[in-house]
């Protein structure tokens, strides 16, 4: 009989130690007494009574959830390989082990048809300018649905959107044909603008005599300074109309 006065408090102290748990500051402890959801414990030193009580550790720190890539027909019927990152955290760790058998899978499984679903709705040009408005409108949906579950998802970001080798030469086409006419745009703007100046130059000078002397002279100039062989003098309208006058008053 004196073994058991050795094996009890063995047995004892084995007992004692294997009901203790320890939460860090970002667990907590979801506990179950005989099947029965009885409370969720804090960090700390927690003990739980063997063969009565179970508890399951929530980490409650942020997570990041990679999305695997996604095969998406955009509404302009264009196929782009999409992928992306889903942050999200548990805030009620009670929902998350007892509404749902695997949060974390749950959440992924989620987070993949919702992306094809929400990007299956906008057009190519759209996935690629406006990724923001994306992220939002997926983070909107997936926090809704998974609040049910305790969980709450901070935020989505779109990482890449890969196309097909010959949609890229397409889109490179249309880009250099948008370079083009807005060139040539450009061009009949500056073209436009450059007649609607000469013309403004023209009546001014028809209507100021001083200007086209001003003109006349500035031009001599210019052509003097060029050391051309050979220079031609614009005649003078006066002088052809005083000729004209001279040559009626003969006849």
């Amino acid at each position: 009989m004196s073994w058991l006065f050795i094996i009890v408090p063995i047995v004892v102290l084995v007992g004692i130690a294997a009901s203790l748990r320890i939460l860090r500051e970002y667990e907590r402890g979801v506990v179950f007494t005989l099947g029965r959801f009885t409370g969720v414990r804090g960090p700390g030193l927690r003990i739980v009574v063997i063969g009565f009580q179970q508890m399951v550790r929530v980490d409650l720190r942020t997570r990041v959830l990679d999305v695997p890539t996604q095969d998406v027909i955009s509404r302009d019927n264009v196929t782009a390989h999409v992928n992306a990152v889903v942050y999200y955290r548990v805030i009620d760790p009670e929902k998350a082990i007892i509404q749902v058998e695997d949060f974390t899978m749950a959440t992924s499984q989620f987070a993949q048809t919702t992306l094809r679903s929400v990007l299956g709705q906008h057009e190519l040009d759209e996935m690629l300018a406006e990724r923001d408005k994306l992220n939002r409108d997926i983070q909107q949906i997936l926090d809704e649905q998974t609040d049910a579950w305790g969980i709450k998802v901070a935020n989505v970001e779109l990482k890449h959107v890969d196309l097909e080798e010959s949609m890229i030469r397409a889109i490179a086409k249309q880009a250099e044909a948008e370079r083009m006419r807005r060139a040539k745009i450009i061009d009949a703007d500056g073209e436009a603008q450059a007649a609607q100046k000469f013309l403004e130059a023209g009546r001014t000078l028809s209507e100021l005599p001083e200007a086209m002397q001003i003109r006349y002279l500035t031009t001599l100039t210019e052509i003097a300074s060029e050391r051309a062989s050979t220079i031609v003098f614009p005649f003078p309208m006066k002088f052809g109309e005083l000729l004209k006058s001279l040559a009626a008053g003969d006849k």
